[in-house]
């Protein structure tokens, strides 16, 4: 697997975006994005400043986008 680098909010929302996955809602600090194809849903903090820490990114790439990590990358 390899190394996952510090990524920002925006950063994440924007590789999504190349993934297929639209911006749904948002509530406060939380943009929920959604996948029409794939009918799958995720949720990416937004905190000013802040890096996503490495534990939910992961969550964030695996079990809600259903992608890997390697797939992720290559679209960073």
């Amino acid at each position: 697997m390899k190394q996952i680098p510090a990524l920002s909010a925006r950063q994440v929302i924007q590789v999504l975006k190349r993934l297929g996955f639209i911006e749904d809602r948002q509530k406060g600090s939380h943009l929920m994005m959604y996948h029409p194809l794939q009918k799958r849903r995720t949720v990416v903090p937004i905190h000013a400043g802040a890096t996503i820490k490495k534990q939910l990114l992961i969550s964030i790439i695996e079990k809600d986008a259903g992608i890997t990590i390697e797939e992720f990358l290559s679209n960073l």
